[in-house]
């Protein structure tokens, strides 16, 4: 069953958030992550190389699920960066970690492995939470 880095992925979220005028570097996101892990003695998930690779995957897994889309030139989009959508909001809001309650969420997503974020399974489980 496969698992979802939940802390790159909230990452990647919020680089989204500022992303306007400014193209969309998730390699760099991911090396800044590694660096965090590693200096706080937390292992890096892998290789950095994977970890790249990695963030390359969950931009274009973000995309094409609908949580995130092309930010519109007018909010400072440049063809290379993004803005969230309500699911990508909702996936943001899900995964805090800055929130325990929402480590629960993120145990449930792992439970639910590869599917976990397919835009009907997230939508459900999303609906549920909402009204826990």
């Amino acid at each position: 069953m496969k698992s979802y880095d939940w802390e790159l992925i909230e990452l990647l979220l919020h680089k989204v958030q500022e992303s306007a005028n400014v193209s969309f570097a998730p390699r760099e996101y991911a090396a800044e992550l590694a660096e965090r892990r590693q200096a706080a003695g937390q292992p890096v998930g892998g290789t950095l190389d994977h970890l790249k690779m990695l963030a390359a995957d969950y931009e274009r897994f973000l995309l094409e699920g609908g949580y995130i889309d092309h930010r519109p030139e007018s909010a400072g989009g440049n063809g290379e960066n993004f803005v969230l959508t309500e699911r990508g909001s909702r996936l943001q809001e899900l995964i805090n970690s800055s929130l325990p309650a929402n480590l629960q969420f993120r145990e449930l997503l792992d439970e639910q492995g590869e599917a976990a974020l397919t835009p009907e399974v997230f939508d459900e489980l999303a609906a549920r939470a909402a009204r826990a």
